[in-house]
């Protein structure tokens, strides 16, 4: 049987598609509805085993849920990977020639995503993220609104609702008060929706056996916990920590060039000290966020907290320290996730020392 490479490029409305053969040539063209039945329809209507491929995109875990059954492939790809979409002309049809393309080569970066199991914890904690920064840019309005006109706004007693009305009867302007009362409206019933949902997102997770796992590592607690199995669904999908580290924006890019010469006929390594570029800038900010923040607070309590300073010690600066820890807690948390076991502090401990 003949196999197929189909390339999407999916719109609200409706999908481009194009069909090429194991020759690469263009055997059918389509323009469909951006409809399940309609999506089946064409898929069965395809006699031999088929690779399917569409960029992530507000689509992308619906249709890979829709067509992963129907397939012998599907690669949900990376957009910002995808040069030659950026070369010569631009329009669905070619986009979607261009990926059928791509496919058949091998040359397209996948975007992982998982199984069903853990889609309704996904959706929870897309929802808290949300809310926790809608909390956020509403404090920062209101914290603006009283700086803009010189007022001192001490940490967190301008949200807390005691004082309030002392903090409204600051502003002189009848519309400043009135922005600000707006304001702390919004306020209150975002935070009310933000627990909400994260004791949702929580109560969630706790069905996930990993949960138990994860909670075992010190910083990770029912919340972060949540956060990394809905971001990383199963360990066994990073080989090494170092994929992982990657993965989370907590891996230094490095660039090399002419690293090797000959002397007499033999190859050897050049001794050229490494360039670095910083952390990698393609990376998940959940799990970025989720591991950072745990390293602020195990630099000050906690099982990790002598390991922390032990690399202050050796001179490492204090950003360079809690890099590294992160780094830390990071692989420990993938390593007893993949083996399910205990977490073990007597390992820390001696590489502190």
């Amino acid at each position: 049987m003949k196999d197929y490479y189909v390339g999407m490029d999916v719109h609200k409305a409706s999908i481009v598609i194009a069909v090429q053969n194991a020759a690469g040539k263009v055997v059918m063209q389509s323009i469909i509805e951006t409809k399940a039945q309609t999506v089946r329809d064409f898929i069965k209507g395809l006699h031999g085993p088929v690779h399917l491929t569409f960029e992530e995109g507000v689509h992308a875990a619906w249709l890979y849920d829709l067509t992963r059954p129907l397939v012998a492939e599907v690669v949900v790809c990376d957009p910002r990977k995808n040069k030659l979409l950026l070369s010569g002309n631009k329009s669905d049809r070619v986009d979607a020639q261009k990926l059928a393309h791509l496919l058949r080569a091998g040359l397209l970066q996948a975007v992982y995503h998982g199984e069903q199991g853990t889609r309704s914890l996904k959706e929870l904690a897309h929802s808290y993220d949300s809310l926790v920064q809608d909390c956020t840019r509403v404090m920062n309005r209101l914290r603006a609104l009283y700086r803009g006109r010189a007022i001192e706004c001490p940490e967190q007693s301008i949200y807390d609702t005691a004082g309030r009305a002392q903090w409204l009867t600051q502003l002189d302007d009848k519309g400043a008060r009135l922005r600000a009362e707006n304001l702390y409206k919004q306020l209150d019933a975002l935070l009310t929706l933000r627990d909400e949902a994260r004791t949702q997102m929580v109560s969630e997770a706790a069905a996930h056996p990993a949960t138990q796992i994860l909670q075992r590592v010190p910083m990770i607690g029912p919340v972060r916990a949540a956060q990394i199995i809905a971001t990383v669904n199963t360990p066994h999908r990073f080989r090494t920590k170092r994929q992982f580290w990657a993965y989370c924006g907590l891996a230094v890019v490095t660039k090399s060039s002419a690293e090797y010469g000959f002397t007499k006929g033999e190859v050897y390594k050049k001794q050229k000290k490494t360039s670095t570029r910083g952390l990698t800038h393609n990376f998940n900010r959940r799990l970025k966020e989720v591991f950072k923040s745990a390293a602020v607070t195990a630099g000050v309590r906690g099982q990790f907290k002598p390991y922390y300073e032990g690399l202050l010690a050796k001179g490492m600066s204090p950003e360079s320290a809690r890099l590294t820890l992160a780094r830390k807690i990071a692989a420990t948390t993938l390593a007893v996730w993949k083996k399910g076991e205990e977490f073990d502090p007597h390992r820390v401990a001696q590489q502190a020392a």
